[in-house]
């Protein structure tokens, strides 16, 4: 099946494979409860010094032409707690794009990891507790951001560098880097058609 030719709609949460298995995940309705362990993190090596390769990413193939769609409710309350989109092409080359709580603060932002991590971040304090999308979109030689409360207009995050070559999977992601308990409630994965344009 070529790119083009990847089925659109709703993906079963059955559909994906973990990167690494959340502590729980189960359906309760069209929702997925995925708790995630303690430490759980994506990072490599920059300003930290260490790589980090334990999130909770459920994955299914990502084509050119496509965008792949979250939806979770914001209840991250704890530091570094995070949720969203995960890009996957293999260990060094991946990209996360959601929510995270830093410095007591909620934000919206992407981590670019091509051999080592970069960080971007905005604060979006008002979509605590909202149901919020994040969307994907991969292009011939890009992938286009955005996120938003749900079934409003979404705001661009960012423009990531991703050629077409690249083999990726996408879907849902969890971390809880510094504490136990983490519990997202995924309302929906979707793939859709990519972004017609970047404005």
């Amino acid at each position: 099946m070529s790119d083009n030719e990847l089925q659109r709609g709703p993906i079963p949460w059955s559909a994906g494979r973990w990167t690494h298995p959340p502590l729980h995940a189960v359906e309760d309705g069209t929702d997925l409860l995925a708790e995630a362990a303690e430490g759980s993190d994506a990072w490599r090596t920059t300003a930290y010094g260490f790589i980090h390769e334990s999130e909770h990413a459920l994955l299914s193939a990502f084509g050119v032409g496509s965008a792949v769609e979250v939806t979770f409710t914001a209840n991250l309350p704890a530091q570094f707690d995070q949720a969203g989109v995960f890009v996957r092409v293999d260990g060094s080359t991946w990209i996360k794009a959601g929510l995270e709580r830093s410095d007591g603060v909620l934000q919206v932002g992407a981590v670019v990891t091509y051999g080592a991590s970069d960080w971007s971040v905005a604060p979006v304090q008002d979509w605590d507790g909202h149901k919020v999308t994040v969307r994907v979109s991969r292009t011939a030689d890009a992938l286009i951001i955005r996120a938003g409360i749900a079934e409003a207009p979404l705001q661009f995050v960012r423009v990531v560098p991703f050629t077409a070559d690249r083999k990726a999977e996408a879907g849902p992601f969890l971390c809880a880097p510094t504490r136990a308990g983490l519990t997202v409630r995924f309302h929906s994965w979707e793939v859709t058609d990519a972004d017609a344009s970047l404005h």
